[in-house]
């Protein structure tokens, strides 16, 4: 299950995934399908999004493109350093590789990965893990291909050499797309069906210096990083997981269906809720409300907002509505300025 800051990541990686879907003759609407997002939010760099959206961008393309081994690979070719912001600039001023490599281990939800890595010496060697946990099974074929793709191209650009790997072993079986993309990413030894996704380093390599050291600009930039991560927390947990989809799903989503889609039973959900100190309920009349201010505010009537939200009739959105704001919609509508951008994320 998808835990904290993890779940909310920058547009930046579903504008890539986008781009690699229209490269692939995909219409990028088509790829934006039930994710909540439009063409327009990709060019807006301040807008945060849930995992879940990209994961849901992801089944769209695997859907239309068919879910071949290696299109994971040819995604991951499109991350680069500079989609990294803060984070990148902090690895690049590391003094080792192996400090580099600890950090983004420790921020990995800040470099678009999938996976969390993991890192542990074993005499001469490095190993460094991939955990799939928090991805669906379904896309943890593309996610490993894309994390392990993008991890080099990384890499490369922050060294002018390739850290060796010695061997790389993979849950996913063999396919000989794996044996070229192989050489081209300097892998040679790659073994299949095994427990565990694991890249087995050299730890020399791991003890050399970075060329750009800076330790000033390392802990300058890694605070950065950890305020990110920080206020993403502290705006999520799983209240935040549950309002994200009820804001993706409108009323048409029950809590079984929110739990199921959070990999949990209805009574985990419900206790776990009441340790966040609310229900529900409580998050569903919220969500709706806040749906309802954000289609009125955006210029629907009330009748269509009344139908968008589920209600059997005008009159029964009316008085939730009165709840909610003690005024009545239209009261609510014309009260609140013509506001420019004001667009649902999720």
């Amino acid at each position: 299950m998808l835990d904290d800051s993890w779940c909310v990541r920058s547009i930046h990686s579903a504008a890539v995934l986008v781009e690699f879907a229209a490269s692939r003759a995909m219409p990028r609407a088509a790829a934006l399908a039930e994710t909540g997002l439009g063409e327009g939010d990709l060019d807006d760099p301040d807008i945060e999004i849930d995992i879940a959206q990209e994961f849901r961008l992801i089944e769209n393309i695997l859907d239309a493109t068919g879910d071949e081994p290696g299109l994971g690979l040819l995604a991951g070719f499109s991350v680069h350093l500079s989609m990294l912001g803060s984070l990148g600039i902090a690895m690049s001023s590391c003094s080792t590789v192996r400090e580099m490599a600890e950090l983004w281990a420790r921020h990995a939800e800040l470099s678009f990965a999938y996976c969390r890595f993991g890192i542990a010496d074993d005499q001469d060697r490095v190993l460094v893990t991939l955990d799939t946990d928090p991805v669906p099974p379904h896309l943890r074929r593309f996610a490993i291909e894309r994390d392990l793709a993008a991890l080099r191209i990384i890499q490369r650009e922050l060294l002018n050499w390739d850290i060796q790997v010695r061997r790389l072993e993979l849950t996913l079986p063999y396919a000989s797309v794996y044996e070229a993309v192989g050489v081209l990413l300097g892998i040679g030894d790659i073994a299949y069906d095994r427990p565990a996704d694991v890249l087995i380093l050299d730890a020399a390599d791991l003890r050399r210096p970075m060329p750009q050291a800076n330790s000033m600009l390392r802990r300058q930039y890694e605070q950065l990083c950890a305020e990110t991560v920080e206020r993403r927390r502290a705006r999520v947990g799983l209240a935040g997981q549950v309002r994200a989809l009820l804001m993706r799903h409108g009323r048409a989503i029950d809590q079984a269906a929110i739990a199921a889609d959070l990999h949990m039973s209805v009574r985990t959900l419900r206790r776990r809720l009441a340790d966040e100190g609310t229900t529900f309920r409580e998050l569903a009349c919220e969500t709706t409300g806040l749906l309802a201010e954000e289609l009125l505010a955006t210029g629907f009537t009330v009748d269509a907002v009344a139908t968008r939200l589920g209600y059997t009739s005008v009159s029964a959105f009316a008085t939730a509505f009165r709840d909610w704001k003690g005024q009545t919609p239209g009261q609510f509508a014309r009260s609140e300025p013509s506001p420019q951008g004001r667009r649902l994320r999720r």
